[in-house]
């Protein structure tokens, strides 16, 4: 035991671990993400890839038509807010891509580099483009803040230290790609851990509500979303809602913050 606390040590002392400390955009809480950008842009793609691969996406043109549509705007509204804030490095080597999935699940997630599925099982609750923007901003907001990165760095050093971390990502594929799955929320039965805590989640709910209404997505939508969300299922949330605020504080943050939003709001 005391040879691998060395070890670590050593490891986190050394210049070849890397250790990143950012801030969250809006927010300014200070994070740890231990995985470079490059690798987590590439297992991004590769996995977005393979997920489309897997999964059949709709052929309703009239509705990928809309997901690509409401992810467009979002996408230039996050571009605008990033240049405003002089972090438009950190949309460096994004390759935007958003699909509809068919699967009967209440879900949706960005991956790093702007990958984002919407499944069709959301559409019902969603009910139009502000709600699906709603959505978009919420998730492209949980990969602009890095919180896979950071919760998949906290379970990966958790699990086995730093040393693990580096071991895990050049040796351990499945693994890794197991965890990956859970981090971002991809399928039902992917059990590792919950995908974000709460804190991700309210800081995506707040950045979120900013890009739909840079978009000019009335942002007062999003507190009528989120309780559509609530009270769509009995019993267990869907997954969309594993670890998210309670709909009760999650709606009042939204109208606390709906002053600041509604100046940056501009309908087209």
């Amino acid at each position: 035991m005391i040879l691998v606390k060395y070890i670590l040590v050593t490891i986190i002392t050394s210049s070849t671990l890397f250790i990143s400390c950012s801030t969250v955009p809006l927010t300014g809480r200070s994070q740890l993400n231990m995985i470079p950008d490059s690798e987590m842009l590439g297992m991004s793609f590769q996995q977005y890839d393979q997920f489309l691969q897997e999964n059949p996406t709709s052929n309703n043109r009239t509705l990928v038509q809309m997901v690509r549509d409401v992810g467009s705007r979002i996408q230039l509204a996050v571009e605008r807010y990033m240049a405003d804030h002089n972090m438009s490095d950190r949309l460096e080597g994004y390759d935007w891509e958003f699909n509809l999935v068919e699967s009967e699940q209440v879900n949706a997630w960005c991956m790093p580099g702007g990958k984002v599925v919407i499944y069709t099982g959301i559409l019902p609750v969603t009910q139009d483009d502000a709600g699906l923007a709603v959505v978009m901003g919420h998730e492209i907001a949980h990969a602009l803040a890095e919180h896979g990165n950071e919760r998949m760095s906290q379970q990966l050093l958790q699990q086995a230290g730093a040393v693990g971390l580096m071991v895990a990502m050049r040796n351990e594929p499945v693994q890794t790609q197991a965890l990956w799955l859970g981090v971002y929320g991809v399928g039902t039965t992917v059990g590792i851990m919950l995908p974000y805590s709460r804190t991700h989640e309210t800081e995506a709910d707040n950045l979120g509500l900013i890009f739909m209404a840079m978009a000019g997505y009335d942002p007062q939508e999003a507190p009528e979303f989120w309780e559509r969300m609530a009270a769509g299922k009995e019993g267990e949330p869907p997954e969309f809602l594993s670890t998210h605020p309670s709909s009760e504080t999650r709606i009042n943050n939204l109208r606390q913050w709906m002053p600041q939003a509604l100046k940056y709001y501009n309908p087209n």
